[in-house]
């Protein structure tokens, strides 16, 4: 596990970004039920942290992404990060939305990528990887070719990894569900008795049932 990794992970719990909630499960988007919430549009208020996962998005891309021509972001959770990442960068800046608009031009890119550009997709959570994917096939529709995605944070499950790797798309994350984890546990954000409950989450999160 990566120094990174756990320095993220610790500032997550310190702003209390990441809910634990058993008794009262959280409904994901995907439909699945959840004891555990990572809430990583809460960074975007507290100026230190949200320059902190600026600088490092910006690192990841620069060092693992350099042909890259353009970021998108994913709406509505990586607007702002990728918005931050691309004026970091001096890079033009457009983002997906998750369905054409209803009006006016319709758009389902915002922004403007030309065809044939290099496309680095800024993602603030990975869970199933589903809407991720989702604005990855939208950028590869407009001609655009997809190098990577850069998350602040994923739940590291099995589908995810399948369907990143069917897509053929490079994902890094700055930090993961293991390492909030170990972080929590060590700074008593969570105690020994949490663990049991989220174990058994974690096994078959898709069925999960209270």
């Amino acid at each position: 596990m990566s120094t990174l990794e756990k320095i993220f992970a610790e500032k997550l719990l310190r702003i209390k970004a990441i809910k634990l909630q058993p008794e009262n499960p959280f409904t994901w988007a995907s439909g699945w039920k959840s004891p555990f919430y990572c809430d990583n549009r809460k960074t975007l208020s507290f100026p230190d942290l949200r320059s902190f996962v600026k600088l490092e998005i910006s690192r990841v891309i620069l060092e693992n992404f350099q042909e890259v021509d353009a970021i998108a972001g994913v709406a509505t959770g990586a607007i702002p990060q990728g918005a931050l990442v691309a004026d970091a960068l001096s890079l033009p800046f457009a983002y997906v939305r998750s369905k054409p608009k209803d009006h006016g031009l319709e758009n389902l890119i915002e922004g403007e990528l030309q065809p044939g550009m290099k496309v680095v997709v800024v993602e603030d959570l990975i869970s199933t990887g589903g809407s991720s994917l989702k604005a990855v096939e939208a950028i590869r529709k407009a001609g655009c070719e997809v190098i990577g995605m850069v998350a602040s944070y994923t739940y590291g499950f099995d589908v995810a990894e399948q369907a990143f790797n069917d897509a053929g798309v490079r994902l890094i994350t700055l930090t993961n569900y293991e390492a909030v984890l170990e972080v929590a546990l060590q700074t008593g954000y969570i105690t020994e008795k949490d663990i049991p409950v989220l174990n058994e989450w974690r096994k078959d999160p898709a069925n999960w049932k209270k």
